[in-house]
């Protein structure tokens, strides 16, 4: 996956807000605004001797059923693992760059040992905060380093999602029936670009005469992966148009495309993002979750978390994909059990380097 420019991370970053407890002030429950109840909330909890860990959350927050949670689900293991305690990040709308830097500075001034930014609009802030912070370990989602100055305390997670699209791609041309699909992407950015480059790719390689429409929510406000309503509006208008497959590359936002899947009736799909969303759609959602593209955000924040634990810290860069399982689809459901063997035989190609899957649409 290619880094984003320093400036497409400042013109798109996203607001997060410092909170002993998790919870979204934009995510979706499926669908039914429903947040994590304070029960679910481990860092009220925890009470080890371990490490303490910050978590600050990429917009939508935790609740997002995607993108977050998963970071969360890695936050969560750690803690039981290592007898950990942990803070986390709430969102805020409206946030300046300064006040991203006052929340990791806070972390760090609080006791932090492991400090994790979800997403690469924390890219810029880690690297102002980091320096001032030596004994602190800190670590960006899709983070990149925006200078040529190293940081030897920051690790930048990454992952070839573009991989994990390419196989949805596939799975999504083998199942039209209509001959079209849709990508609905939360921002135009050159990170959610990627997925849309992977998945157009699958699908073209599986059926060459695929037609692909493409929708964004946003083009550079963040606040596209933190709007279920604008998710659905823009499904709903490429199944309108003949599609009857919508990926969804768009946080919590992907819920209005899972819903605008239901109302657009029998045969219609939609295929969710980060994690397998089959598991932690409505009732209703479910039937028309065709599958997955995994993005194994709890791995990478668990495996930080784990470095910093055993006292070497991960620094620089780590790419996670097909080859390390840190990208791939899910089958729940079953849906595309008829399909598997298809859907894994280019996912060998890949990681055998008869594929090359494009970065870029």
């Amino acid at each position: 996956m290619r880094r984003l420019t320093k400036l497409s991370a400042v013109t798109a970053v996203a607001a997060l807000a410092l909170a002993g407890c998790g919870g979204s002030s934009g995510g979706s429950d499926g669908g039914s605004g429903n947040k994590p109840s304070a029960s679910k909330d481990i860092c009220k909890t925890a009470k080890g001797s371990g490490p303490k860990i910050g978590l600050a959350y990429d917009v939508g927050g935790r609740g997002d059923q995607s993108f977050n949670d998963s970071a969360y689900a890695g936050l969560a293991k750690a803690v039981k693992a290592f007898k950990a305690t942990c803070v986390e990040g709430e969102a805020t709308d409206g946030e300046a760059e300064s006040a991203r830097e006052d929340r990791l500075r806070q972390m760090a001034d609080g006791g932090a040992t492991a400090v994790v930014g979800v997403g690469f609009a924390y890219s810029d802030a880690v690297n102002a905060v980091a320096p001032d912070y030596p004994k602190v370990n800190f670590a960006i989602v899709d983070g990149f380093d925006p200078d040529t100055k190293a940081n030897a305390n920051v690790a930048y997670l990454t992952f070839a999602a573009n991989e994990g699209s390419y196989l949805v791609g596939v799975a999504a041309a083998e199942k039209s029936k209509s001959g079209q699909i849709g990508f609905v992407g939360g921002v135009h950015n050159d990170l959610i670009k990627g997925f849309e480059a992977g998945y157009t790719a699958g699908a073209k390689a599986a059926k060459p005469s695929i037609k692909v429409d493409v929708a964004y929510i946003q083009e550079s406000d963040l606040k596209g992966f933190a709007d279920p309503a604008g998710g659905k509006a823009a499904a709903t208008g490429e199944f309108d148009k003949g599609a009857d497959v919508v990926y969804a590359a768009a946080g919590a936002s992907g819920s209005g495309a899972f819903d605008a899947a239901v109302a657009a009736g029998a045969g219609k799909w939609a295929i969710g993002v980060d994690s397998d969303q089959y598991l932690t759609a409505t009732a209703a959602q479910k039937p028309h979750i065709l599958t997955s593209a995994l993005k194994r955000v709890d791995t990478a924040t668990y495996d930080f978390i784990k470095s910093v634990n055993d006292g070497k810290p991960a620094t620089s860069y780590t790419t996670y994909n097909l080859k390390n399982d840190g990208v791939g689809y899910s089958t729940s459901g079953g849906f595309v059990d008829d399909i598997k063997s298809d859907i894994d035989g280019y996912k060998a190609k890949i990681i055998s380097g008869d594929i090359t899957v494009p970065t870029k649409p």
